[in-house]
């Protein structure tokens, strides 16, 4: 089911429940798009009210993306903050827009990011975090530089992350995923760090672990 009114452009899977509904929103990778992780949708449970969204920067020839990785001589590969501090903001105005719309409860918000999706979930989780309450983060990495100042000092006891990794990620490397555990500690953050024996992608068996988290928290 298409929705177009919001600031996003998004999928919807409705709920088996007509009014506080848990809400999932969903927020694929670079150079995909929102049909990308909306096949997680038919596996999860039918109590979840599923938001598929699509990034707003499209690129060429298809796909889309939250912001700009640049490939230079001097920099070598390096990401478009800027943009990414956009989005992240942009996907706090849409979760506004969507408790709004729809028959969800605005204090059950979880997100489900892939690779830049994952490095934006957290974003948006340490920027606003009394919007959200679970956040499903697969192959990302904790990125300052798209967080505001002063964000330590911030109370997040209300927060609970799945952080996932592929062992031998050729995209992201998993070094750089182990460094989550111990920052989410510094911060007093609930979470679960797990790694599977995969490159950049979603194990079966890390599908069925992050379910099972989250279904005993929605």
């Amino acid at each position: 089911m298409l929705n177009n009114t919001l600031s996003l452009h998004h999928i919807i899977r409705e709920s088996s429940l007509t009014e506080n509904a848990p809400l999932l929103i969903l927020m694929h990778g670079y150079g995909s798009d929102e049909n990308d992780l909306f096949s997680f949708a038919t596996e999860l449970p039918e109590e979840l009210f599923i938001i598929s969204v699509k990034a707003p920067y499209p690129m060429q020839p298809y796909g889309n993306a939250w912001y700009a990785i640049n490939f230079d001589a001097v920099k070598g590969k390096w990401s478009d903050n800027e943009q990414a501090i956009e989005s992240r903001d942009l996907i706090a105005k849409f979760i506004d827009e969507a408790v709004a719309a729809y028959p969800v409860n605005k204090n059950n918000v979880s997100l489900l990011g892939f690779s830049q999706g994952s490095i934006l979930s957290y974003a948006v989780a340490l920027t606003y975090p009394e919007k959200v309450k679970n956040i499903v983060a697969l192959s990302g990495y904790i990125n300052k530089d798209i967080y505001p100042e002063g964000f330590e000092t911030r109370d997040y006891s209300n927060l609970d992350f799945y952080c996932s990794h592929g062992s031998v990620d050729q995209v992201i490397p998993v070094d750089w995923a182990r460094q989550t555990p111990a920052f989410l500690e510094g911060l007093n953050i609930k979470h679960q760090y797990s790694e599977f024996p995969v490159g950049h992608g979603v194990a079966p068996q890390n599908f069925y672990e992050f379910k099972e988290w989250l279904m005993k928290r929605i």
